[in-house]
């Protein structure tokens, strides 16, 4: 795999970085710089290779085709790359920042070319170009005729063949021109591989969240490697009332009962032991907090938010065993500090477990294990929820890493 360790004689050459800053933003202000300071060890050693930087990233959605000219203009407005360039410019303090306004057209093939040695152009967000998610062939070689070379460090985009993520590189490829994987990108693949092999042992998988039917691949692939897939969130629901149990107001997809079954038929699933109820998801009744066992029954109008205390305490004995965690999902509503003593339960056997390479596949569990300051803890935190998974699903492939080669 091409890495950018690998590239030399690149002063002066202009090089594409497909970088994610689709970060959430309050307003005009960004919230969370993290996929930002991501970004920055490719960034800045590109450039003490005397390289003239091309940044694009997505940010948000943009609906193409699907709402009229002034709902467009107005998600273009809310997704606007342009409240991303002052934070950027402040970590890139000492080497000259701009912005182009445009994506595509001369006023970019100018601005690009008009770029010298250890500059940035931060170009609008890709998704203002409605041929961006189609993989357009035109845009991207357009976007490829205006570079030298291609560096790829969006791991959060990894997992779509866009023109920016694929398009670009495939047309540089035939050209001869060097495509590679920044920093970024070659620490996602390292770490996310060991749980893609599964060869240590014991390998446990920690998923929750909310949809059986949206983990339906990562389960298949998990239970060829683990050993133990601990479940919990509201996906454990379907599993319980698929072995028999009422399960009262939780959610439950009915359609996936039969999977479920056969998938705990496997001997490799662990379910909760018992659960956090309560009288409602957003209007409960504090005092109507309680726990139910995993052998009663959910009343009828209450569901579960959390995993109970023995969940955590017979989670936490087999991932104290653990030699390999790879962990996708919260196991309950910890936005809410009534229902978050399962996902920080979890947090804390994993991070105490000194012998085990631990992963986090993006997503709600990453911002759980932040907010509860266990982040820097776990062996890797993946920067992509839906490309962690999709690779673990499709064995280590995604339309972003294949096409570098």
């Amino acid at each position: 795999m091409h890495t950018i360790d690998s590239l030399t004689n690149l002063e002066g050459k202009k090089i594409l970085v497909r970088v994610d800053f689709n970060v959430p933003l309050k307003g005009q202000e960004v919230r969370d710089d993290n996929r930002i300071v991501q970004a920055l060890p490719t960034i800045k050693a590109l450039l003490e290779k005397g390289a003239a930087l091309v940044l694009m990233s997505h940010l948000g959605k943009i609906k193409w085709g699907k709402v009229d000219d002034a709902e467009i203009a107005n998600e273009k407005a809310k997704n606007n790359m342009e409240f991303v360039y002052p934070v950027l410019a402040k970590y890139l303090a000492g080497y000259t920042v701009k912005f182009s306004p445009v994506t595509s057209g001369p006023e970019l093939k100018e601005a690009i070319a008009s770029l010298k040695a250890k500059e940035v152009l931060l170009v609008q967000n890709t998704r203002y170009e409605k041929g961006e998610s189609k993989n357009n062939p035109d845009l991207a070689k357009e976007w490829a005729s205006y570079v030298d070379g291609f560096v790829m460090d969006a791991f959060g985009s990894a997992h779509r063949a866009h023109a920016s993520t694929y398009g670009v590189p495939e047309v540089l490829k035939v050209e001869g021109k060097p495509v590679a994987l920044g920093y970024l990108m070659e620490k996602e693949v390292k770490n996310l591989g060991a749980c893609v092999k599964g060869d240590i042992h014991p390998y446990i998988a920690i998923l929750g969240g909310f949809k059986v039917s949206d983990k339906i691949k990562v389960i298949d692939s998990l239970l060829k490697k683990c050993d133990k897939i601990l479940i919990g969130g509201a996906m454990s629901y379907t599993f319980k009332k698929a072995l028999g149990a009422h399960v009262g107001h939780c959610p439950v997809e009915d359609d996936q009962l039969d999977y479920a079954r056969k998938c705990y038929a496997s001997g490799k699933i662990v379910l909760p032991f018992d659960n956090v109820i309560a009288d409602g998801f957003d209007d409960y009744h504090k005092e109507n907090i309680k726990v139910v066992a995993a052998s009663e029954d959910i009343p009828d109008g209450y569901q579960g938010l959390d995993i109970g205390p023995k969940t955590v305490a017979e989670f936490s004995k087999i991932i104290a065993s653990a030699k390999l965690i790879f962990w996708n999902g919260p196991m309950g509503v910890f936005e809410d500090p009534n229902f978050q003593a399962g996902t920080i339960g979890v947090c804390k056997a994993i991070t105490e477990n000194k012998e085990v390479f631990s992963v986090i596949g993006g997503g709600d569990s990453a911002a759980a294990a932040k907010q509860f300051g266990f982040a820097d803890k776990f062996s890797h935190v993946s920067t992509g929820g839906g490309a962690s998974l999709e690779m673990i699903e499709n064995d280590g492939h995604l339309p972003g890493i294949d096409i570098i080669g």
